[in-house]
C-alpha cells in the first residue's frame, strides 16, 4: 500500500475515493462566480470534501444539500458550518443516490461538484436520469473529459460521452484548473464545465437507448468507415437513405446524423401487435 497523506484537519486522504482537496482561494472564487448561486435555489453539492467550495457558496444560499460518501469527512463539515444552519448532508453514494428525492415541483435542481476522476463518466449518465428536473450543472472534471464532452464532429476528442451529454445538455468548458489547485495536486489538469439540461431537442429520438447503443458501436471502431462500422445494423441503402456519404467516418457524423440514423433504425424495427386468437 502507499503512504497515506494528511492534510487540513487531518484527515487522511483516501485514494479510493479519488480525493484531492481543492485548495486555492482564486479557483474557488471562480467557480462560485460561473455558478452564480442566487438566495432561493434548490443547490446541491456533489463531494463537498473539506468543505472549501461549500464555505465559499453557503453565504450566498438560503440552504445547500451535500452529498458526501466519506463518514469520516461528516463531522468535520458539520462542525465547520453548524452555525449557518444551512448545510445538509447525505452521507451517500452520489452514483446511486436518488436526486429525485431534492427535486421540487416549483424549483428544479442545480448540481456542483468536484467530481472524482474514476467515477465522472458513470456519475454524469445518472444524473442525466434527472435531466428534466435539473436547472443546470457546474463540475470540475479532468480536462481530457471536459475537452471530450464539448467537442463536435471531425475534432479528435468527439466520441460517444460528448454525442451523448450534448444531446441532453448545452456543454461549456469554462476555464482550466492546474494541478497545483489542490491538495494532494493530482498528475492531470482539471477544467470547469456547465451543463445546461435541453428543453428541447432539434431532433429528438424516439429511442435514447438506441441511440447510445448506436453510437457505442460505432466508436467501438471509429477507424472505419460508418459503412463498415455500423455494418451489422445498417445496410449501404439504408445509411443513404438517411444521407450519410458511405466513405465518412464516424467521427465525422453529428450528432443529428445519429439521432436521425437512430430513428430510422427504430422505425424500421418489427412492431410487436395484440395476437386475437379465433374463433
Amino acid at each position: 500500500m502507499g503512504r497515506k497523506q494528511s492534510f487540513g484537519h487531518g484527515h487522511t486522504v483516501k485514494k479510493r475515493f479519488g480525493q484531492n482537496f481543492l485548495h486555492d482561494p482564486h479557483v474557488i472564487d471562480s467557480i462560485v462566480a460561473a455558478v452564480n448561486p442566487q438566495k432561493s435555489d434548490n443547490l446541491v453539492e456533489i463531494g463537498p470534501g473539506q468543505g472549501a467550495l461549500t464555505g465559499a457558496l453557503l453565504p450566498y444560499l438560503d440552504q445547500l444539500q451535500a452529498i458526501e460518501l466519506d463518514r469520516d469527512l461528516i463531522p468535520y463539515l458539520l462542525a465547520s458550518f453548524a452555525t449557518t444552519g444551512k448545510l445538509h448532508i447525505h452521507q451517500a453514494d452520489a452514483l446511486r443516490f436518488d436526486f429525485g428525492t431534492l427535486i421540487h415541483p416549483d424549483k428544479k435542481l442545480r448540481v456542483v461538484g468536484n467530481l472524482p476522476y474514476n467515477i465522472s463518466t458513470p456519475l454524469l449518465f445518472h444524473l442525466l436520469d434527472y435531466a428534466s428536473g435539473i436547472q443546470d450543472m457546474h463540475f470540475m472534471l479532468q480536462k481530457e473529459v471536459v475537452d471530450r464532452m464539448a467537442a463536435g464532429a471531425n475534432e479528435e476528442a468527439y466520441g460517444r460521452l460528448g454525442i451523448m451529454i450534448q444531446y441532453h445538455c448545452n456543454v461549456e468548458a469554462l476555464f482550466d484548473v492546474p494541478p497545483e489547485a489542490f491538495n494532494p495536486p493530482p498528475k492531470v489538469t482539471s477544467a470547469i464545465v456547465r451543463l445546461t439540461p435541453r428543453s428541447a431537442h432539434v431532433t429528438p429520438a424516439l429511442d435514447v437507448k438506441l441511440l447510445g447503443t448506436l453510437v457505442t458501436e460505432a466508436f467501438t471502431q471509429r477507424r472505419k468507415t460508418v459503412r463498415n462500422a455500423l455494418k451489422n445494423r445498417l445496410s449501404p441503402e439504408d445509411l443513404e437513405a438517411c444521407g450519410i456519404d458511405l466513405k465518412l467516418r464516424p467521427e465525422n457524423l453529428t450528432l443529428n446524423d445519429y439521432v436521425s440514423l437512430a430513428n430510422y433504425l427504430f422505425q424500421q424495427a418489427p412492431r410487436q401487435t395484440d395476437t386475437v386468437d379465433p374463433p
